[in-house]
């Protein structure tokens, strides 16, 4: 049986390979971890779209998550799969500095996708639960965050499931504020 939606939100996760993207969202919809998942998805055409339905406020709410690939390869193909775009969660590994290099790409590629409007993307600092290899303190994550004018910063774990439905119903909320509801 469907639960008929009163909305239907896309949501586009991206960021560098093996930052977690992937394990983000089977943990979100299944509540399960599951190592290397993405591993199979280098072999697609850049992109992993799956559905989950919730409530918020009353409201019933159908999110259509779209995995983007981070290989280099993929990326002539993401401003065709940002389209339509209604929020976005920009990952990185808080492991790998260097997860955080290519932001300012990311970004522009998001923005200039979605037609210069104000659509909530969150940072996320995924592998939380790594503490003792971090090289990237919260301190700049959050910087970072605000200088690129991100709506929020959320560290979380997929392997534990922390913040994971913090981030997705945080995230959801920014949506229906940005659209008015």
């Amino acid at each position: 049986m469907t639960i008929s939606s009163d909305y239907a939100f896309k949501v586009c996760v991206f960021g560098d390979t093996g930052v977690g993207k992937t394990a983000l969202i089977s943990r979100y919809l299944n509540d399960q971890f599951q190592k290397d998942i993405g591993k199979d998805m280098e072999k697609s055409m850049g992109v992993d779209i799956n559905m989950k339905n919730l409530v918020i406020d009353d409201i019933k709410i159908s999110l259509q998550i779209w995995d983007l690939v981070g290989e280099e390869r993929f990326r002539p193909m993401l401003p065709f799969y940002l389209r339509g775009s209604s929020g976005g969660i920009f990952m990185y590994d808080i492991t790998r500095e260097n997860t955080l290099n290519n932001i300012g790409e990311w970004l522009n590629i998001f923005k200039n996708s979605t037609a210069g409007e104000q659509i909530p993307i969150i940072m996320v600092g995924g592998k939380s639960d790594l503490q003792e290899m971090r090289t990237i303190s919260i301190e700049k994550a959050m910087s970072i965050s605000k200088s690129h004018e991100f709506y929020d910063y959320i560290e979380c774990s997929s392997k534990t499931g922390e913040n994971v439905e913090v981030l997705f119903n945080t995230l959801t909320r920014l949506i229906l504020k940005n659209t008015g509801l």
